[in-house]
């Protein structure tokens, strides 16, 4: 087994002006915050890399030393983040946690228990906080988390715990916009397993325009996986896909409608920037980040 208490494991998340969101998450990583694992251990290091900030995000996360590592780059950039974290790791295994999501340490450590020589990827179950979302922000999602792909992939948790082997197989990817989809993608579905009693929250968009600017910048990073091959077929929705989900439930019909509109949309947005070679303008969506709502540790 690859997960072994005795190796030390690195939480890596990566933040850029987070000062509405990482303390959710540095609160629920935090020792004694829920029931500790049999296997928890004082090897298990939380490293905040801010880049570019130009809020308080690094005096934030350094109210939670000395359990938490602060680093600053100057770069806005989650690439050089991750590689900044990598370079500053102690661990040799290594989660990566986006800051605007919530999972805590107890599940934390069950996705590093996971790990196997066989799982060399391990994500938690998704609980998609629509909290304050709008009916066209509910109904897209409603259709998006029964997705094939989607239920069995490891992308979109903002969570992903990797072995040695598979972070050395993840750093030889060309760096890409869809992060995650090209990780998830680089393993076959007997090397990755979501580990189904560990959840992350994420909080979804209020509004439909931050929907469409998150769908938007998702588009372009499977436009820029397809012209560089690292996009299976299985990993698109086609339409049958589609009708399939609208005849196993009838009553969500609306919400597949709701679902292919923004999909159409996205796309038109993604081609303007695909013709501009536009890879790198990161569209986030900030109503999820707005007071008022926001991630929670599921009960």
């Amino acid at each position: 087994m690859v997960s072994d208490v005795r190796m030390p494991a690195t939480v890596i998340i990566p933040a850029h002006n987070e000062s509405a969101s990482i303390r959710r998450l540095l609160d629920a990583l935090a020792p004694g915050q829920s029931a500790e694992s049999p296997r928890d251990s004082p090897a298990l290091e939380v490293l905040v890399v801010c880049n570019g900030c130009t809020d308080d995000t690094a005096a934030i996360a350094r109210q939670y030393e000395p359990g938490v590592r602060v680093m600053e780059i100057p770069e806005a950039s989650k690439r050089h983040a991750l590689d900044a974290g990598d370079a500053a790791a102690h661990g040799a295994r290594r989660a990566y946690v986006d800051a605007d999501v919530v999972i805590s340490r107890t599940d934390i450590l069950r996705l590093f228990d996971a790990l196997s020589d066989t799982h060399m990827v391990t994500a938690p179950a998704r609980h998609l906080d629509l909290t304050g979302s709008s009916w066209l922000v509910r109904s897209y999602y409603e259709v998006w988390r029964r997705l094939p792909q989607v239920e069995s992939g490891v992308f979109g948790r903002g969570v992903v715990v990797m072995s040695p082997a598979a972070h050395a197989r993840v750093r030889r990817l060309p760096p890409v916009m869809s992060d995650d989809l090209a990780a998830s993608e680089a393993f076959g579905p007997g090397e990755r397993v979501v580990v189904t009693d560990a959840t992350v929250s994420i909080q979804c968009p209020r509004t439909f325009p931050d929907l469409l600017r998150r769908r938007i910048r998702v588009a372009t990073g499977n436009r820029q996986l397809d012209d560089l091959a690292l996009r299976t077929n299985e990993a698109r929705t086609s339409g049958r896909t589609l009708v399939a989900i609208a005849v196993a439930r009838p009553g969500i019909v609306p919400a597949v409608g709701v679902f292919a509109m923004v999909s159409f949309l996205a796309r038109l947005g993604a081609a303007r920037r695909v013709r501009r070679g536009d890879y790198t303008t990161w569209l986030r969506d900030e109503s999820s980040r707005r007071p008022g709502g926001g991630p929670r540790v599921p009960a």
